[in-house]
């Protein structure tokens, strides 16, 4: 990278290949989803040191429920110990940290726990890290679509006043500007309903590795082409 100039603003990441990488390895699925948050904890560090200001994850989606009782489990317990294990570092880093998704579904314990980590580094003024838990874009939607119709039955909102921008207000990163550059690693292609309505003009970097390989010369190697690539925004040729 040349300068900071040439950064995105916002880069979001969906991390694919956890359990591949695993079966891999001979190692479990636990495994993987173990080292991947390893993976995700250095790609904080480092984008908050490049003055990346907006990183958000796709850590586990609504239909990641569908996955297998243990699985499911440990990966509850991965949130769980989370603040244990690593929002020091991120609180050392400046870092703040911010959950999306349909939060009002999980349970208490959850939502405590999302709480915690939110109200510890709610001062930080660094980079932004936002994950997407119990996430899905249509969903996101959904819930936005719903909140305006309850807005202009209560009287607050009219009806003709909706626009693109109201909707975007609605939404759960309404105080997230849209990502510059979309990462997806495990050498699949698509967007797996992640930030559909926020993604329209992103650019995409897709990448073989498997999540728990993903390392930091892959990920400036992916900064280097976006910062490569002409943005047009749906003009030009």
């Amino acid at each position: 990278m040349n300068s900071k100039q040439n950064l995105p603003r916002h880069v979001a990441v969906i991390m694919d290949g956890n359990r591949r990488w695993a079966r891999l390895n001979n190692l479990s699925n636990e495994s993987g989803h173990s080292n991947g948050i390893d993976t995700l904890v250095n790609i904080a560090e480092i984008a908050s040191e490049i003055g990346i200001e907006y990183l958000t994850f796709y850590s586990f989606s609504k239909e990641n429920w569908n996955r297998g009782k243990n699985e499911i489990t440990y990966l509850m317990e991965l949130m769980a110990n989370f603040e244990s294990q690593y929002l020091d570092k991120i609180i050392r880093k400046n870092i703040k940290i911010k959950v999306i998704g349909d939060i009002e579904t999980l349970s208490n314990k959850q939502k405590k726990i999302i709480n915690n980590v939110e109200q510890k580094t709610k001062q930080n003024d660094g980079m932004n890290l936002i994950t997407a838990f119990n996430y899905s874009g249509r969903d996101e939607l959904v819930r936005a679509i719903i909140e305006i119709i309850n807005e202009i039955g209560e009287g607050n909102l009219l009806r003709k006043d909706v626009d693109e921008s109201t909707v975007t207000k609605y939404l759960d990163t309404r105080e997230i500007p849209d990502p510059d550059l979309i990462i997806r690693t495990g050498g699949e292609k698509r967007i797996s309903n992640f930030l559909i309505w926020q993604s329209v003009y992103s650019e995409y970097v897709f990448v073989d590795d498997y999540w728990p390989d993903f390392k930091t010369d892959t990920f400036m190697c992916a900064l280097k082409e976006y910062a490569n690539r002409e943005r047009r925004y749906g003009g030009g040729i």
